[in-house]
């Protein structure tokens, strides 16, 4: 194994925002991510997302109800898979690369996420054939599993 593919293995503890903005094209404010911690490169990670009320979709999704769309917290789960892929990849590599939705399976949508959560995205790789990956996921408030999902993206040149 060469010394590249052994630090590729080690976690990374915590990759910021500004890092992730520099592994995903998305920006505000459809970048649902805000941190990644414990990242085994291209195995797993943990997604952040903090949920306030100055949200852009809290305008209408509801009014006087607000509650983050389940659709969005697929779309950070997939964020979170894109940068837990891209972190395998060495950093002179990556501004060729690019992250591609395919498909979602199993969604599920157990609790609301309202102002004021923390949303944890656990994100782990089910398998890799060349460059698709299939990941499952699963959203957790305060420990309590509020969504899941299994996706697969695929990794490409630009």
């Amino acid at each position: 194994m060469s010394e590249t593919q052994e630090v590729q293995k080690e976690t990374i503890q915590e990759i910021g925002i500004l890092e992730i903005m520099e592994m995903i094209p998305h920006r505000y404010p459809f970048l649902l991510v805000d941190k990644v911690l414990d990242v085994v490169p291209g195995e797993s990670g943990v997604g952040i997302k903090n949920i306030t009320m100055n949200e852009p979709f809290f305008q209408g999704h509801f009014p006087n109800n607000p509650v983050m769309p389940g659709v969005l917290q697929i779309e950070a789960m997939a964020q979170t898979s894109g940068v837990i892929v891209l972190a395998a990849i060495p950093k002179e590599e990556r501004a060729q690369c690019g992250v591609l939705f395919m498909t979602i399976d199993g969604v599920k949508f157990r609790k609301p996420v309202v102002p004021g959560d923390r949303l944890e995205f656990h994100v782990q790789k089910e398998r890799a054939v060349r460059n698709v990956y299939k990941f499952s996921g699963k959203g957790y408030v305060d420990g309590q599993l509020v969504s899941e999902a299994t996706f697969s993206a695929m990794i490409m040149q630009k």
